[in-house]
């Protein structure tokens, strides 16, 4: 009895040990398979060119990255253009736990609080589309931008009127006068889209004069309001209108219609982005030119930094994406 009782004993440990020895093995499944939580934060869901961007951007996380097997559990969320608001989500997000943040600034200045936070957490950060200093960079080795150089964008509006044969001269008077509608002026994009475009015709040996500039915050609706009181203020005194983006050179372009201006015979419009709807435009010949901001390749980029920082590799400071002319 002794002895059977003996041997069912050590019958019950092996199966309890070869159950444990399953959960483990489990558990370490489980583990290996855990998806890489991404926390995507964007400054507001409505702009034109970032709802594009974030699209390709989840896109390409969870289906060309996951492709090797590494899955990602990608959350973005919407900023409102309200930083309080952003900085909330980026503590949400680190309390949660996320293996790396990809954040579009609601404002720039913004960048050292978020650093900060990443940094005690010892999270890496990707910033899009609008660009910390480099202090702000330098202040954490997780931290990287991905972007495009601004600069060369309002050169390549610039260009596009320095190249027109009237070079953007169409009321005859031998200086092209023209109307800046910008974005949010304490963005770096929109300070040198807005000096570059001008100094691209200055540089071409043309006389410029500035008949009114106005911040249009990216937005359609306010280009559109703002590109009118020009209209109604200088009339046909305007030879061109740029604009920081192409949310702003929509609505411009309506104001011009309805001012009876008509594009490419009495006066230009330029934005910068090259939406679908705007690239149509610069065939139709109802808008002079636009300049590529690649949302493709700079979501790809910016996907590409964060799985490798999350693999262990080593980030550059800033990884830029060229921009493209568009003008016929």
């Amino acid at each position: 009895m002794k002895k059977l009782l003996s041997m069912l004993l050590a019958s019950m440990m092996i199966f309890t040990l070869a159950g444990c020895g399953s959960d483990e093995a489990a558990t370490d499944t489980e583990a290996t398979g855990d998806a890489v939580k991404v926390g995507v934060c964007i400054y507001k869901f409505d702009d034109n060119f970032m709802t594009l961007y974030r699209q390709e951007l989840e896109r390409y996380f969870e289906e060309d990255l996951s492709a090797d097997g590494t899955k990602y559990d990608v959350t973005v969320v919407d900023g409102k253009n309200d930083q309080a608001e952003q900085t909330n989500q980026v503590n949400t997000f680190i309390a949660d736990g996320v293996d790396v943040l990809v954040v579009n600034l609601v404002q720039a200045s913004a960048a050292p609080t978020v650093i900060e936070a990443a940094k005690a957490a010892d999270i890496p950060v990707v910033f899009i589309n609008r660009e910390p200093t480099k202090e702000d960079l330098e202040s954490y080795d997780k931290a990287c931008y991905v972007g495009a150089d601004a600069r060369q964008s309002g050169t390549f509006q610039g260009e596009i009127v320095a190249n027109l044969e009237n070079k953007g001269d169409y009321n005859g008077n031998g200086v092209v006068d023209y109307v800046m509608i910008m974005g949010d002026p304490e963005n770096v994009d929109a300070q040198y889209r807005t000096e570059f475009s001008i100094k691209a015709l200055t540089d071409a040996g043309l006389e410029v004069n500035k008949l009114f500039e106005q911040r249009g915050d990216w937005d359609q609706s306010k280009g559109q309001e703002l590109a009118n009181t020009a209209l109604t203020q200088f009339g046909n005194e305007i030879d061109v209108i740029f604009c920081n983006n192409d949310g702003m050179a929509l609505g411009a372009a309506q104001a011009i219609a309805a001012n009876g201006r008509t594009v490419g015979t009495d006066i230009a419009l330029l934005g910068v982005d090259a939406l679908e709807e705007c690239q149509q435009m610069v065939k139709d010949g109802t808008m002079t030119g636009t300049v590529l901001n690649d949302h493709i390749g700079q979501a790809h980029q910016a996907a590409d930094a964060a799985k490798l920082v999350v693999e262990g590799g080593t980030l550059e400071k800033n990884y830029t994406v060229d921009y493209v002319k568009i003008s016929e």
